[in-house]
Parts: C-alpha cells; sequence; structure tokens
C-alpha cells in the first residue's frame, strides 16, 4: 500500500538520523571523555613526577645532611698543659679549657682553668687554679662546675674564684659533667667504678650504676635525655624517669666526648686520638685518627653557630679547632 510505504519509509529514515545523531553525539562525548582522561592523567603523572623528584631530593638532601667533613683551623700554643675538657660558653663567647697539668691523680693540685678566646689565643692562662686533676666541665647559672677526683668545684663563672665543692662519697675517678638546666641538675661520671651521680641543690646522689656502665666518661644532656659514653665504646642513651638505658650507636674504644650536631646525629671521640661522626640512624664514620702520632682527642666542646669542634689534645698540650661541614 503506497501510503504505508510511504510512512515506513519515512520513519526508518527519521530513525537512521536519530541514529546518526546518536552516533555523532557519543562520538563527541567519547572524544571529550578521551581528553579529559589524557588530561587528568597527564595533571597526575606530572604531579606524581614532581612528589617522586621532591622525595628524591629530600632524600639525598638528608644524605648530604649526615655527611660532615672536619677541616683545620688553628691549633694553640702549648701553655694548655695536659688539656682534657674543653667548653665553649656562649655568655663569654670565649672557651674554657681543663688543664691536669700533670697526671690525674689526688696528689696532683696543679691544675687549673684557662679561658681561652674563639681564635685558639689564651684571654687567661689561669682562670681558675688551685684544683685537682680538672677534667669535665658543665655551667649552671653564673657557675662553672669541673669535675676533680673525688668531688665537684663550683667556680664563680665571672671571677674564676673557687666557691665550694662537693665530694662524692666513695669515688675513684669522677671524669665528665653534663647538666640538666631545666631540672638544675648536674650530672657526674665516674670511671674508675663505672657510675653516673647527680648533684641538685647542693646534694649528691646515685644515678645509676651496674651493667652495662663500665669505665662510663662523656655526657651530654640533650632533649631530656642523657647520653653516656660508655667504656666499651657504646653512646648509651638514659630515660632520667625510668633509668631505662637504650644502645645508639658503638664506636672501637670507650667514648670520651659528645657533641651534638643537631637531627640527633653527634661526633664523639676516643681518648686515644679517634673522632667519630654518629649519624641519625646510628651508623658511624671515623672522621679523623691521630693516634699513630700519639696526639690525643679528649674531651671535646662545640660551638653550633660557627659549626666549629675544640678538641684538647692532652699529652701533645694543645687545643685543636675545626670546621665541621
Amino acid at each position: 500500500m503506497p501510503g504505508t510505504s510511504r510512512a515506513c519509509h519515512t520513519l526508518v529514515n527519521r530513525i537512521r538520523g536519530l541514529l546518526t545523531q546518536f552516533q555523532e553525539k557519543f562520538t563527541k562525548l567519547a572524544r571529550s571523555l578521551m581528553l579529559q582522561y589524557e588530561r587528568t592523567f597527564y595533571i597526575m603523572s606530572k604531579s606524581l613526577r614532581f612528589l617522586l623528584a621532591g622525595a628524591l631530593a629530600g632524600t639525598l638532601s638528608t644524605g648530604q645532611a649526615q655527611n660532615i667533613e672536619l677541616t683545620p683551623v688553628w691549633e694553640s700554643d702549648t701553655t694548655l698543659r695536659t688539656p682534657e675538657s674543653v667548653l665553649f660558653e656562649p655568655s663569654q663567647n670565649a672557651l674554657f679549657v681543663a688543664c691536669i697539668n700533670g697526671g690525674p691523680s689526688l696528689d696532683n693540685k696543679g691544675s687549673f682553668i684557662a679561658k681561652v678566646g674563639l681564635d685558639g689565643k689564651v684571654i687567661k692562662l689561669k682562670f681558675a687554679e688551685g684544683l685537682n686533676s680538672t677534667k669535665g666541665m658543665g655551667v649552671l647559672g653564673n657557675k662553672l662546675y669541673v669535675t676533680e677526683m673525688t668531688q665537684v668545684a663550683e667556680i664563680d663563672l665571672a671571677s674564676g674564684k673557687i666557691l665550694n665543692r662537693y665530694p662524692i662519697e666513695g669515688a675513684k675517678f669522677l671524669n665528665d659533667i653534663a647538666i640538666d638546666n631545666k631540672k638544675r641538675m648536674i650530672y657526674i661520671t665516674d670511671s674508675g667504678h663505672g657510675k653516673v651521680w647527680s648533684i641538685t641543690g647542693g646534694k649528691v646522689s646515685l644515678v645509676l650504676e651496674g651493667d652495662p656502665l663500665k669505665g662510663t666518661n662523656g655526657l651530654l644532656f640533650e632533649n631530656n635525655q642523657l647520653l653516656i659514653g660508655n667504656g666499651d665504646g657504646s653512646l648509651l642513651s638514659m630515660d632520667p624517669a625510668t633509668k631505662k638505658l637504650t644502645t645508639i650507636a658503638k664506636v672501637s674504644g670507650g667514648i670520651d666526648g659528645i657533641v651534638a650536631l643537631g637531627n640527633k646525629s653527634y661526633i664523639v671521640t676516643e681518648w686515644a686520638g679517634k673522632i667519630w661522626h654518629v649519624k641519625a640512624d646510628g651508623t658511624t664514620e671515623l672522621k679523623s685518627d691521630s693516634s699513630p702520632q700519639k696526639i690525643n682527642t679528649a674531651d671535646v666542646g662545640y660551638n653550633p653557630k660557627s659549626k666549629v669542634l675544640f678538641v684538647p689534645t692532652f699529652f701533645h698540650n694543645t687545643v685543636k679547632a675545626y670546621t665541621v661541614k
């Protein structure tokens, strides 16, 4: 039937037209979605590349920060007799050097503390004198504290006058000092008995003894932790609240000096002549070894602002300064 045939033909053409329109719109939509996907993927991949590059740079930066070099700057004259410890004191912008001036014994009454400039020049050779086998030092308020063989001397920071002495009962060989300024507590090691003592408000107390402590020497108080240099080469950290000990690192011999470089990185020394870098992950790197020349590296000091390390050479009778980079 002509009318019906014409109607069917019209319907088919209309359906074809609709299909064509649908196909064009679908193709257009698909292209749009594809472009959007490609754009999103590009942005994401670019961001990912940026993040990865940043992470890599951070890793490299951290690695670089973990590596240090020591460069000699100056060496003092030899009037600093048997220097055992160096303390950088910011309030004085100077160094205090504890000079045993002979051998460490109860009979040695000729020890002294010298005041030295940051250029290595002696300001006052005998800032404080009449001391007994002086070793580690620390400052609390306007007082300078220094260990003698069996007691701790309290010295006026301005004049060098000895103000008081605190005997440690049963002590054999008092060595280093560290200060907790917040609690106004002075920590002291006794290398002869492997003990750690404290003085608070003039009262002497035993802090720690027994295993694993042996030949305890270097001390540093940082971030509410007491770092202890043990005679077996272990760098220990003590929580003052619980007295719990953890091992941070280990070097080849007893640790004499400890200074903080920041970010849980340290320099530690062995008296025989070795200077070590202790990294944040506990790994160690030997930075200097003067033991073949019989030049000691005793209880070091450090100026964090100028990043200069001060090393007393004991029997070599000088202090050496090194930049830390």
